[in-house]
C-alpha cells in the first residue's frame, strides 16, 4: 500500500505540473510575451499551492474520501482547462486573463491539498524523516518526467487539449486506485465510485472528441475556413482559406496572405539582391514558407540558397501541400536550395561558410525567444558569415505602428558596425512595413535591374528609402541579450494598435 501511494504521488506531481505548463503555453500562444505569461502563471500556481497546503489542516475527517474527491476535482478542472480556456478566448476574449488565473489558482489550490493529505495518510506507516524524503522524492521525480515529456512528445503530438484531458484521466485513475486500496475503510465507497466513473466518462468523452473541440474553438478564432492545423514542438501552425486567399498563422499571428504576400517578399529580397550582380551564395534565416526563396531563385547567377528554419513542420508543409507548393512555385524542392532545420544561433556558430546576401525573415519580436534573434550578439554572428562586399536584409516590423521597435533594430545593427539603409513599403494585410539593408558599405538605391516582379519596379525603389515625418527616426536603445528592450518596445507599441 505504501508503494502504491508513493507511486500516486509521482502521478499527482506529473498532473499538477502538466496543468501548469498547459496554462503557461496556451496563454503565451494566445497572448504573446511567453516570459510574462509563464512567470505569472507559475507564480499564481505556486501561491495557490501554498493556500491549498494551508487549507489542508481543516480537513480532519475521512482523509481518504476527501483525497479521492480532490483527485476528481483536480482531474475535472485541470483536464478541461485547455479546452475551456480556448473556448473562453474565442467567444469571450475580454475576461480571458481573469478566467486563466482563476483556473490556475483553482488547480493550484487542489494540487496543494493533495500532498499534505497523502503524507497524513502515510504517517501511520513511515517515520517522519522517511515520510518527508520519500514523498518529496516521488513528487520531484514526477515533475521531472512531465517537464521532459511535455515539450518533446505531449504538446507536439497530442496538443494542449488532449494533453490536459489525458492528465485528467490520470488523476481519476489515482482516485480509482485509492478506492481499490482502501475499499474496506470507505463508508461512502459506492457514492465515490459513481462519482469517479462519472468524471472518468466525461474526460474520456472529451478526449475522444478533442479534435472536434479544437476545431470548433479555432473556427471562431479564424474568420476563414481552416484547411490545415497542427502543433509542432515550436509553434501552432494554421492555414486558412477564403476563396483563393490562403493565409498562414503562427501562434495565432498572421504571417502572410496569398493575395499580397508578393509585395512583402519582393520588397524583402529585390532591393538588396538586385544590387549584387555577382551574388552566388544566399542564406535565408527563417522563411520556412519558401516565399523569399522563390524570389531569390529568379536570379540565375545565384548558385546556392541555404534556408535555415527551426521548424521541420513548416518546411515539410510548404514542400508537400499542393496549394502551398504552388504558392512558392516549388522553391523548397529546387536543386539550388538546401533546407536545414536547426536553431539559427547554433547553426551560425557552427557554420564556416560565407554568403553574399543574407535574408533574415523571422517573425516579429513578440517574445524573448524571438527577441534574441534581433540582438547585437546575433548580428555579430551574422557579420562573421557575410562576405566582404555582401549585404543582409532584416524584416523589421512596422515603422508606423511600431516606430521605436523599428528604429531599435536599426540602432542594434549599427552598434555592431553595420552601415544601415532602412526602407519601407505598403503591404495591405499588414499596413506600412519596414525592412533594413545592412553591410560594411553604404547602400545607395539607384537604377537597378530587376527580374520579373508583380509589384516592385526600379522607379519606385528609391522612394522606399524615404521616410515621412511620422515614421522618421526616433531614439532607441540597443537590443542586448541581457535586456531584450526590443520586446518591451514591441509589446507596448502593438498593444496600442490592437486596442
Amino acid at each position: 500500500m505504501r508503494h502504491a501511494l508513493l507511486f500516486s504521488v509521482f502521478v499527482i506531481a506529473s498532473c499538477g505540473l502538466a496543468y501548469e505548463l498547459i496554462a503557461g503555453a496556451l496563454s503565451s500562444y494566445l497572448l504573446g510575451d511567453s516570459v510574462m505569461q509563464f512567470s505569472t502563471v507559475i507564480g499564481t500556481y505556486l501561491f495557490a499551492m501554498g493556500v491549498g497546503s494551508w487549507l489542508s489542516k481543516y480537513i480532519t475527517r475521512d482523509l481518504i474520501g476527501r483525497f479521492i474527491q480532490i483527485e476528481l476535482m483536480v482531474g475535472l478542472l485541470g483536464g478541461f482547462s485547455a479546452v475551456g480556456l480556448f473556448l473562453v478566448f474565442t467567444w469571450l476574449s475580454a475576461p480571458f486573463k481573469l478566467v486563466l488565473y482563476l483556473v490556475v489558482f483553482g488547480v493550484g489550490v487542489l494540487v496543494g491539498l493533495e500532498i499534505p493529505l497523502v503524507m497524513r495518510i502515510l504517517k501511520r506507516e513511515l517515520a517522519f524523516k522517511d515520510l518527508v524524503s520519500q514523498v518529496l522524492t516521488f513528487d520531484y521525480l514526477g515533475a521531472l518526467a512531465v517537464s521532459i515529456l511535455f515539450p518533446l512528445i505531449l504538446a507536439p503530438h497530442l496538443g494542449m487539449v488532449r494533453t490536459g484531458l489525458l492528465f485528467g484521466l490520470l488523476n481519476v485513475g489515482v482516485a480509482l486506485w485509492a478506492l481499490h486500496l482502501f475499499r474496506e475503510q470507505l463508508p461512502a465507497r459506492r457514492a465515490l465510485l459513481a462519482q469517479s466513473w462519472g468524471v472518468f466518462g466525461l474526460l474520456l468523452a472529451g478526449f475522444s472528441g478533442a479534435g472536434q473541440l479544437t476545431s470548433m474553438a479555432e473556427a471562431h478564432v479564424y474568420a476563414d475556413e481552416i484547411v490545415h492545423a497542427e502543433s509542432t514542438p515550436y509553434q501552432r501552425i494554421v492555414v486558412t482559406r477564403w476563396r483563393d486567399d490562403l493565409r498562414l498563422f503562427l501562434n495565432n499571428n498572421l504571417q502572410f496572405s496569398s493575395h499580397d504576400e508578393y509585395r512583402y517578399h519582393e520588397a524583402l529580397v529585390h532591393p538588396g539582391l538586385s544590387s549584387l550582380p555577382g551574388a552566388k551564395r544566399v542564406l535565408v534565416l527563417g522563411g520556412g514558407d519558401g516565399l523569399a526563396v522563390r524570389e531569390i531563385l529568379k536570379y540565375p547567377g545565384v548558385e546556392s540558397v541555404t534556408l535555415v528554419d527551426l521548424d521541420p513542420g513548416m518546411t515539410d508543409l510548404f514542400s508537400t501541400a499542393p496549394a502551398l507548393v504552388a504558392l512558392n512555385e516549388g522553391a523548397l524542392k529546387s536543386d539550388r536550395v538546401s533546407v536545414v532545420n536547426a536553431d539559427a544561433v547554433q547553426w551560425l556558430e557552427e557554420s564556416r561558410d560565407y554568403f553574399d546576401f543574407i535574408v533574415i525573415d523571422f517573425p516579429d519580436p513578440s517574445n524573448f525567444a524571438l527577441g534574441k534573434l534581433y540582438t547585437a550578439a546575433f548580428y555579430r554572428l551574422i557579420e562573421k558569415r557575410l562576405s566582404a562586399n555582401g549585404l543582409l536584409v532584416v524584416q523589421s516590423t512596422s515603422p508606423l505602428y511600431a516606430r521605436q521597435s523599428f528604429w531599435c533594430v536599426v540602432t542594434t545593427l549599427e552598434s555592431v558596425g553595420f552601415k544601415t539603409s532602412p526602407y519601407h513599403t505598403q503591404v495591405p494585410s499588414f499596413g506600412e512595413w519596414g525592412y533594413i539593408l545592412a553591410g560594411r558599405r553604404s547602400f545607395v538605391p539607384g537604377a537597378l535591374e530587376l527580374p520579373k516582379t508583380r509589384y516592385l519596379t526600379p522607379q519606385i525603389i528609391p522612394g522606399m528609402f524615404v521616410f515621412p515625418a511620422d515614421m522618421g527616426r526616433v531614439t532607441a536603445e540597443v537590443n542586448q541579450l541581457n535586456n531584450q528592450v526590443l520586446v518591451r518596445y514591441f509589446e507596448a507599441e502593438w498593444r496600442k494598435v490592437i486596442r
